[in-house]
């Protein structure tokens, strides 16, 4: 039997270079390996105030972006988190067993509560969902970033806490991280990650954007002081267009110093722009024929949720036994 793996992604803003290169490229690769469950996690995205005809939008765009990149319904199961109940139901299970200390130490909770004077408690919970999101599947394996570490060693505390109080019920899911891709940061601002909530039109290249917006992001992007690409002395801007270019090429290091040293930076954004629209041109085809037949995204989306719901009601199920809850 496969091992289960588990990812999830939000459906807010748009999904771009950074998610593919070190993530969703990863995810196509390892399912045929693996018992795959995608899931685009609506519930987490709600922590905040999202317009409600705008997140369903994204829903489904993102959806569609997910198996334009190769994602098989055949081969793994592709989800909508709040189309499966027994997510939030798990969700507060574990909360009642979480020591709100715990989350107070979450690292994402102390920068925003301290980023503003009022959060929503959502904001503090969102740790304990996410714990339900990989425990619900008993996955053993979660291809998280290191960003997301901190989570997945809360989802390994919440679970063996469980399990200490109420018998052996969940998989605890493993702490080696599988390898991720390249880490991708902000076009303007190349000291940080690439991100889809971060403000500013140059600050990422989305997976649908057309040629001419992906060149105009691309040659306006930050570099440093040099007039041209000295590997010694590159800064952060440089090394970011030029990870992005290996990472779509797959150049090696040798080839990447042949190829890009004393290249003057223009025509280094220039390579770089047409290498990004060479790789993503297949995605974006791909994407429009699925999005041309009606019906078929809501279908995938449907049966992915029929193909896993016996499995988080089953878990469901075996921890409101092991707590004492009622269940026929």
């Amino acid at each position: 039997m496969r091992p289960r793996v588990l990812s999830g992604i939000q459906p807010t803003g748009s999904p771009h270079i950074g998610n593919y290169l070190g993530a969703l490229k990863n995810w196509a690769k390892i399912q045929y390996d693996y018992d795959s469950i995608y899931c685009i996690v609506d519930l987490h995205a709600v922590t905040v105030y999202q317009d409600p005809a705008e997140l369903r939008a994204k829903i489904e765009e993102l959806a569609g972006v997910l198996l334009a990149i190769g994602i098989d319904p055949t081969h793994s199961s592709l989800i909508v988190q709040s189309s499966v109940a027994a997510h939030a139901e798990l969700a507060w299970m574990l909360t009642c067993v979480t020591p709100i200390g715990w989350l107070e130490r979450m690292t994402q909770f102390k920068a925003k509560s301290e980023a503003q004077e009022s959060i929503g408690s959502g904001v503090m919970q969102y740790p304990v969902l996410m714990a339900a999101d990989i425990l619900i599947y008993q996955a053993a394996i979660v291809p998280v970033g290191d960003d997301q570490s901190q989570h997945l060693e809360l989802t390994r505390d919440i679970a063996q806490r469980f399990n200490s109080l109420y018998g052996d019920t969940f998989v605890v899911p493993e702490t080696r991280l599988p390898t991720v891709g390249a880490r991708i940061m902000g076009l303007d601002e190349p000291e940080k990650k690439m991100s889809k909530s971060a403000a500013g039109s140059g600050h990422a290249v989305s997976l649908l954007d057309p040629p001419d917006v992906i060149r105009k992001k691309i040659l306006r992007a930050t570099t440093d002081s040099n007039p041209a690409v000295d590997f010694e002395t590159a800064g952060a801007g440089v090394r970011n267009l030029l990870a992005i270019f290996q990472a779509f090429t797959e150049s090696t290091d040798e080839a990447l110093r042949t190829q890009f040293s004393g290249m003057r930076y223009g025509d280094l954004k220039k390579t770089v722009a047409e290498a990004v629209i060479a790789a993503l041109e297949p995605i974006q085809k791909r994407y429009r024929e699925i999005t041309a037949e009606t019906g078929y995204i809501a279908r995938v989306l449907e049966e992915g949720a029929e193909k896993v719901r016996p499995i988080a009601n089953d878990t469901v199920k075996k921890a409101k036994r092991a707590m004492g809850l009622y269940t026929p």
